[in-house]
């Protein structure tokens, strides 16, 4: 069974970027769709962007699409997520998941990672 492990969260100012990595281990990681979800404080957890296994198909939220890339890389086992013009709202801990195919829903996805905390200031 895969495992994940997501880094590249941190502190930053409205306007920055930051890329987050998910690095799986234990599998056949082109064998999985990827998914990125985050959950701010309070709220529920939601999707954010998906890949499918072969990078052919890219989904996106709305309130990300334009400034957050979804990508992957199937020989180092890793899907990112390229996030631009940060905002205060993009305030959350971000979760990476597996699924068999990619998916905007959280009940499709069967694995997940710890999550890495992002936090935009104002």
């Amino acid at each position: 069974q895969v495992q994940l492990l997501e880094s590249g969260g941190g502190l930053v100012q409205a306007g920055d970027s930051l890329r987050l990595s998910c690095a799986a281990s234990g599998g056949t990681f082109s064998n999985y769709a990827m998914g990125w979800f985050r959950q701010a404080p309070g709220k529920e957890r939601e999707f954010v962007a998906a890949i499918s296994r072969s990078a052919g198909r890219l989904y996106y939220a709305d309130s990300v699409k334009g400034r957050f890339t979804i990508s992957r890389d199937n020989a180092k086992n890793t899907v990112y997520l390229e996030m631009n013009s940060l905002k205060p709202e993009d305030t959350a801990v971000y979760y990476c998941a597996a699924a068999k195919f990619a998916l905007t829903t959280a009940a499709g996805y069967y694995q997940w990672g710890q999550g890495t905390q992002v936090t935009v200031s104002s």
